[in-house]
């Protein structure tokens, strides 16, 4: 199994935390935050490399960050390799998609695969995830409950029937059809990697990966797994001061 983590934007709303230094590099309490990520995957046994996907700009900075990783008490049970997607702004961004077949392509991936945000911290047991994506026998994404009929307007909104398999999904709804999100955490069978190449070719939307799962749970079986422990989704200044508040304590 391997594992995409996006941390190629250039995250404008954070500034000017963000200005020399990428998100998911930013300090949570001893850790950064891609480093919460990173803990949980030692829980996934077939994990054996995380490529982590940034941009022309931060590219130094990772692999400086990668390196004294390899060098730690500690090391992780994976390799990580730091992947540049040639970007070197937020105007010429690639697209969060566009990333993840940017590092398919060049690293010829062709094994199971999680994708993940860079900018989540996950509060779950990761072997529980890949053992139902096991069981399911098929792509597999998150759903947490969200009862605030505004914030569903911003994020991905998903619809699923009785035995927790995707019949709807929507990117940003005007109007909402569940009380249900999806973070941007993916888990896709070795089968279905290559529906990134399609849906690009197709001059589909390259950004939010929502606009992705809107696109592939018609083609392929798509069964959600329910958190019960929502995920932190690191978006503005207000919500990294009030982690590092809460996780500090």
């Amino acid at each position: 199994m391997k594992a995409i983590i996006l941390a190629a934007g250039y995250a404008t709303r954070l500034y000017p935390l963000t200005r020399d230094k990428p998100k998911p590099l930013l300090k949570i309490g001893d850790r950064t935050i891609i480093e919460y990520l990173l803990e949980s995957f030692r829980a996934v046994l077939q994990l054996d490399r995380v490529f982590v996907v940034t941009n022309a700009r931060f590219v130094s900075v990772f692999s400086q960050w990668a390196d004294e990783l390899q060098c730690a008490s500690n090391p992780y049970p994976f390799e990580i390799v730091i992947v540049n997607d040639g970007t070197t702004s937020n105007e010429t961004r690639l697209g969060a998609i566009a990333d993840i077949q940017f590092v398919l392509q060049q690293e010829n991936v062709d094994d199971d695969l999680i994708v993940a945000a860079g900018d989540n911290i996950f509060r779950f047991d990761m072997a529980d995830l890949v053992d139902y994506f096991y069981q399911k026998n098929g792509d597999v994404i998150l759903a947490q409950e969200l009862d605030d009929p505004e914030r569903l307007k911003t994020r991905g909104v998903v619809q699923f029937d009785t035995n927790l398999r995707v019949i709807g999904f929507e990117e940003k709804p005007l109007y909402p059809q569940s009380n249900y999100v999806c973070p941007a955490f993916y888990l896709h069978k070795r089968k279905n990697i290559s529906l990134y190449k399609n849906y690009l070719n197709d001059h589909n939307n390259p950004d939010a990966p929502g606009y992705f799962i809107k696109w592939l749970f018609p083609r392929v079986p798509i069964h959600v797994f329910i958190l019960h422990e929502p995920a932190i989704d690191i978006g503005t200044l207000e919500t990294y001061e009030r982690v590092c508040r809460e996780l500090s304590n």
